[in-house]
């Protein structure tokens, strides 16, 4: 699924107007960031193939004992079919994301999410702000991840845990399909997160990253 086809017009639109609503009231610039995928996973593949690979030779071993009529005795036969098995496995891995998320390991999608996400903050120029005062929204889709990255203007006095509970509040929403409602109430905590710590607007203040959101396939 694209990004385009998980929100409407409407879901944009409402999402950046909350932006916009939350950066009127306080000194900060949020920036929310959509991907659908966060890394290639060129090792699901590799995974697929060996699965199938395996699966297959499985098969023919079991054929042998089991069933003599289906049994596979030449072996250029029995390595083509290994090698068109592991084809497969490779094809299925690339192309069906289920099958592709369940042959990956934890630690493959949260380094994939952050590496993505830390250079979101940078190509996106978060940090770019006169106090250091950027806010990161960012959701990966595929690994069903959520991370909120602050400036280290704003980090050196929020606590970690007030963005895991942003992150948390997201995810649920996402579960539920209610995407757009998870951000819009994500985007208004985080104002009242930096409000409750001193970062009010005042009268020298501009608008220091453009308001767009970000949609990354």
């Amino acid at each position: 699924m694209s990004l385009k086809q998980r929100f409407s017009e409407k879901d944009l639109e409402r999402i950046k107007a909350a932006v916009k609503a939350a950066e009127d009231k306080v000194s900060g610039e949020i920036v929310p960031v959509f991907v659908e995928k966060s890394g290639y996973y060129t090792i699901a593949n590799y995974r697929g193939a060996m699965v199938m690979a395996a699966l297959a030779f499985g098969l023919i071993v079991i054929f042998d004992r089991y069933v003599p009529s289906l049994s596979v005795y030449d072996p250029l036969r029995i390595f083509l079919i290994v090698v068109v098995a592991g084809a497969l496995g490779a094809t299925i891995a690339h192309y069906i994301l289920p099958v592709k998320f369940w042959l990956l390991s934890q630690f493959h999608l949260d380094q994939s999410t952050r590496k993505r996400a830390e250079s979101a903050f940078l190509e996106e120029e978060v940090f770019n702000t006169r106090h250091r005062t950027g806010i990161m929204i960012f959701v990966s889709f595929f690994e069903h991840e959520v991370i909120v990255m602050a400036d280290r203007g704003i980090s050196k006095v929020v606590d970690q845990k007030e963005w895991d509970k942003i992150v948390t509040n997201i995810i649920t929403n996402i579960q539920k399909g209610k995407v757009a409602d998870g951000m819009v109430t994500a985007i208004e905590r985080c104002a009242d997160v930096l409000l409750e710590n001193g970062f009010n607007r005042t009268n020298d203040d501009v608008n220091e990253l453009r308001d767009d959101l970000r949609l990354e396939d």
